[in-house]
């Protein structure tokens, strides 16, 4: 489907996307799963479809959800019209023969920061040489490029309590390692941490967080409430961004929890410590790449097809 930035006058692509989607599953909380979305989010979306067309689509007093009369008229223009557009994308598409060299890697702002620069010059000198364009966006925005078609390959973490929404049959994927998520504050004259946890009642530590949502900071939740010991924290900044918490952190504002990766240089350099004894406060993570399966792949680079071999060749048994 094209982009979720698409609209046509007064309304949005994707709100069409959503209402065949609901038409399809007869569920909100399905087809806000698979238009990964939150349900709150989904709803709203087919509120504002509803507003557009000045009628009820959707009959709300039924279970499964059923279509109002005003809603099946408007399901078969919808399906006629992603079709059309999806028709015309493609052979704008199949024009351009420019770009068939270059992988697109759709890339959260944490990984694209710290994992993919090193890992990319890895992958030159056991793969060869890549062209390469970065698309950096949060973990969400990032899945959407692979599920609709705008992106070769997709690199997130993974861990088990935050799974990701997608579905094995279409797409597959390479584990590439780990990575671990633990909690780090600047160094003081001494080497030791400014801020230390746990903390205490009396003297809550400043916490530099993640905005409600993202994927990091879910498993920042996961840490806080399987701690061992109550973590006294007091959230005075947040941020979607990883990068701009440890920036925090170097300014000494307070303690975040950060990717190992991310804060190699400043823990070579003494400028950020970690702010627990290791092993301490800590979560590791899996780092996986996905792609949609051949069978059903929109994509069909030859360099990107190479490349997904080369890491089933480099990671045996991690790809399912």
């Amino acid at each position: 489907m094209p982009g979720r930035a698409a609209t046509l006058p007064g309304v949005e692509t994707k709100w069409l996307e959503d209402f065949v989607s609901l038409a399809e599953t007869r569920s909100f909380s399905r087809s806000a799963q698979l238009r990964h979305v939150t349900q709150p989010a989904f709803s709203r979306r087919i509120q504002a479809l509803e507003a557009w067309a000045g009628v009820d689509l959707v009959d709300r007093s039924s279970y499964p959800t059923r279509l109002t009369a005003a809603g099946e008229t408007l399901l078969d223009q919808a399906v006629e019209l992603l079709a059309n557009l999806q028709a015309t994308r493609n052979m704008l598409r199949s024009h351009q023969s420019a770009g068939q060299d270059m992988i697109e890697f759709a890339v959260p702002h944490s990984l694209a920061f710290s994992f993919f620069p090193h890992w990319l010059m890895d992958l030159r000198q056991g793969f060869g040489e890549i062209k390469s364009r970065l698309i950096a966006l949060n973990v969400h925005d990032a899945m959407l490029q692979l599920s609709e078609g705008n992106c070769d390959l997709l690199v997130v973490y993974h861990h088990p309590s935050q799974p990701l929404q997608l579905d094995p049959e279409r797409y597959e994927m390479v584990s590439l390692g780990q990575e671990t998520l633990a909690a780090y504050a600047r160094a003081d004259a001494g080497g030791r941490p400014q801020f230390s946890l746990p903390g205490h009642p009396g003297q809550k530590i400043p916490f530099l967080s993640y905005a409600a949502g993202a994927y990091l900071g879910r498993l920042v939740e996961l840490i806080v409430k399987d701690a061992p010991t109550a973590l006294h924290l007091d959230a005075i900044y947040e941020t979607d961004m990883a990068e701009g918490l440890k920036a925090m952190a170097l300014e000494g504002h307070g303690l975040a929890f950060l990717p190992a990766s991310s804060v190699k240089k400043e823990l070579a350099s003494r400028r950020l410590v970690q702010a627990a004894a290791p092993g301490e406060y800590e979560l590791t993570m899996e780092l996986r790449i996905y792609r949609e399966r051949p069978t059903v792949a929109r994509r069909s680079k030859p360099v990107a097809l190479a490349l997904w071999e080369f890491l089933a060749r480099q990671h045996p048994g991690k790809n399912p």
